[in-house]
């Protein structure tokens, strides 16, 4: 005989279903119309049972984990790469990160509850309350700001270029609102046609300034430096097999001089493109600096992600996860310049509670005798013969005004962001689609092109309205090179300038909306 659920398994069930929904919203699924799910999530946050805080929390975990589940599952991957020693990490890393990352949802929908709102502004309470946590997320320890619910729409579409006033995290809470309103359109009366009406209003704003804003796009100069991307599409498993060295730098070096119709003034290669330590490559007597150096012509600029070695705070050395730059010149190579990743990925580059976690046989998946040490705080490099960049290795593509904080500390301003990344570690999963997505948001917030080259895919670029260029990507397992001139910058954007100023207004109208709310109350 089967049991019929009851109201509250139920709406457990819905909470993961609506989780679930809004996940699918992003990238390579992107089905937007997964927003919708924010109305089901608000619904299920406002009811409950005898203890309706209690509920509410729950249910607004249950609706994360459904989420995080569906945007991080490929947190697997890293893990099958050394399966017999690493394996058993696998689920173990999908339930700290899905239930971790839930509990912000969690506290969304508790905060929102409490609250307690009536009536149809409720909508952007609860769009601030859920907008608030997701800032947190972002924040919170390292931070891990994936998959943004305002980084649903489809990086470069209309909808997306209000992230270049907003930012993600702004275009978050809109993005929150347009779902929950969704809501009251199940409410009868002169609501549903105010919910109809204001959900095409904000649509058509959406669509409409992006129109606008696309509208002014301009084309690429035709003495604009000219960019290669690298992608070598070589297996993670194989690449760090020391055997494999000469098989891995083989392969990018043939790639590096492959025959075009116009040379290429900048090769990228990306995140740790080889198995070893640059110092040692780039030794006196090595085979492979003499090789690197016949591999370009004199003049041309190769940068390079690449582990490097430097002098530890307490004796021995310091691993780093770098850009290096290097610039062919008469006499040979010279390293022009060089960046290390100041933001290193959890359990990844390294462990908290690393002592801790050794004595439990943990470690880090990095392939480095000790974890990567941070570099400093980021500002751009301005190496000779290319214009000033932001790098942005891997990770650090996922945080809103990373470029804008550097530029303030740095005292310029980039003309172009680089993303160095090794999605190889996602395998062939959503990781890297979405991962590409995310990254887009960054030009569109800073208004710079980003270039982005990985070792398996997606390697492109990216002009500064977070558009691809066309023509210009290699997809996934796919082995080749692309040529493509830097496209423009724009004037800064009114969000490089001002950060999460947009953000907090929101939120203070969510907040005041709330307030007026208890007041009323209260009379």
């Amino acid at each position: 005989m089967k049991l019929p659920l009851t109201p509250a398994w139920r709406a457990r069930i819905l909470a993961v279903v609506a989780g679930v929904g809004a996940g699918l919203a992003h990238p390579p699924l992107g089905l937007i119309i997964g927003i919708a799910a924010y109305g089901l999530l608000m619904w299920l946050a406002e009811t409950g049972g005898p203890r309706p805080l209690r509920s509410a929390f729950f249910r607004g975990w249950l609706a994360g984990v459904g989420y995080f589940t569906v945007g991080t599952h490929w947190i697997t991957e890293p893990f099958m790469v050394d399966a017999a020693n690493q394996g058993w990490m696998a689920p173990i890393a999908l339930l700290a990160m899905s239930g971790g990352l839930a509990l912000f949802w969690g506290l969304a929908a508790l905060i929102y509850r409490l609250a307690d709102v009536k009536g149809a502004w409720r909508v952007l309470v609860f769009a601030g309350a859920l907008a608030l946590c997701e800032w947190l997320r972002g924040h919170v320890l390292t931070g891990f700001p994936w998959n943004l619910p305002g980084e649903a729409w489809r990086a470069g579409s209309a909808p997306s270029q209000m992230a270049s006033v907003v930012g993600a995290y702004g275009l978050s809470w809109i993005t929150i609102a347009l779902g929950a309103a969704t809501a009251l359109l199940w409410t009868p009366g002169r609501t549903r046609l105010a919910a109809g009406a204001a959900i095409v209003a904000a649509l058509a704003g959406l669509y409409g300034f992006g129109a606008l804003r696309l509208a002014t796009a301009k084309a690429t100069a035709a003495d604009a430096p000219m960019v290669r991307l690298v992608q070598a599409n070589i297996d993670q498993k194989d690449k760090w097999k020391p055997e494999n060295l000469d098989m891995v730098f083989s392969t990018y070096v043939g790639l590096t001089t492959q025959a075009s119709q116009v040379r290429p003034d900048i090769v990228i290669w990306p995140e740790g493109a080889l198995p070893a330590v640059i110092d040692d490559l780039l030794a006196p007597g090595s085979p492979y600096v003499v090789r690197l150096t016949e591999a370009l012509a004199p003049g041309q600029t190769l940068m390079m992600g690449a582990n490097r070695v430097g002098p530890g705070a307490k004796g021995g050395v310091d691993y780093f996860n770098s850009l290096v730059v290097l610039r062919r010149e008469a006499p040979g190579l010279r390293v022009t310049g060089f960046y290390d990743k100041h933001r290193l990925v959890p359990f990844g580059e390294f462990l908290p509670l690393g002592d801790l976690a050794t004595r439990l046989g943990i470690r880090s998946l990095v392939h480095m005798p000790e974890d990567f040490t941070a570099g400093p705080p980021p500002r751009p490099i301005h190496p000779q013969g290319v214009p000033a960049l932001q790098p942005l290795i891997c990770y650090e593509a996922l945080f809103p005004g990373f470029a804008s904080a550097a530029a303030k500390r740095g005292g310029q301003r980039a003309q172009w962001l680089l993303n160095v990344s090794n999605d190889a570690w996602f395998g062939a999963s959503s990781g890297p689609w979405q991962h590409l997505n995310i990254a887009a948001y960054r030009a569109i917030e800073e208004g710079l092109p980003i270039a982005r080259a990985t070792p398996t895919g997606v390697s492109t670029m990216i002009d500064a309205y977070g558009g691809p260029i066309l023509g210009a990507r290699l997809t996934l397992g796919e082995q080749g090179i692309i040529d493509v001139r830097l496209p423009p910058a724009l004037a800064r954007t009114v969000y490089s300038r001002f950060g999460d100023g947009g953000l907090a207004i929101m939120l203070l109208l969510s907040a005041s909306i709330a307030v007026a709310g208890r007041i009323r109350r209260a009379h």
